[in-house]
């Protein structure tokens, strides 16, 4: 009776907290590009978008000071932000440059990329109305091994509600996408 009861109170709270989470967000949907660039029929390799670690939680996570993070309960990511991320800039570059030749790198055969792209996010959170995104990125020409290298920062406001937090920083990755498509046009 006692092994009924404790099976009825596990599968209960199993149940009540999978309930609470209703709303599930992703970013990994690439921005529409305001321009394209020349086709230049060239193969990109995009290495995995590299994030802090709290954005390895599937919560959403909001800074109450410079070394205090808390996760939002209600809300979560519905994707890991690093693929999700990755995934998100190859589907831009492949619009922005009209070219289906942007795949993830490295991959599993012997040719390399012609360029290749980097990206390290090193802050990418909601702080006391803002959102904040820090990254660094580089664009390299396999061939040449001319490189581009960039520090990137971007801030956009936000209420501290989820909706609010994902939307500015889905605004924030656009930008983000802009500067690297950018520098890989200079190679």
């Amino acid at each position: 009776m006692i092994k009924i009861k404790l099976l009825l109170t596990v599968w209960a709270l199993l149940i009540v907290s999978g309930c609470a989470l209703n709303n599930y967000y992703v970013l990994s949907t690439a921005s529409q590009p305001k321009e394209s660039y020349p086709y230049k029929s060239q193969i990109i390799g995009v290495e995995k978008v590299k994030v802090p670690k709290y954005l390895f939680k599937r919560e959403i996570a909001v800074a109450k000071s410079s070394n205090h993070v808390i996760f939002l309960g209600g809300s979560a990511w519905a994707e890991d932000m690093d693929a999700g991320l990755t995934s998100r800039l190859i589907s831009f570059l492949q619009k922005k440059f009209k070219q289906p030749g942007v795949y993830p790198y490295p991959w599993g055969v012997d040719g390399q990329p012609d360029i290749k792209i980097n990206v390290q996010v090193s802050r990418f959170i909601a702080q006391e109305g803002t959102v904040y995104l820090d990254a660094s990125w580089e664009a390299r020409d396999m061939k040449t091994d001319k490189r581009v290298l960039k520090l990137f920062s971007t801030t956009f406001p936000t209420s501290m509600d989820a909706g609010s937090i994902v939307d500015a920083m889905d605004r924030a990755f656009a930008q983000l996408e802009e500067d690297v498509a950018r520098g890989v046009r200079e190679l």
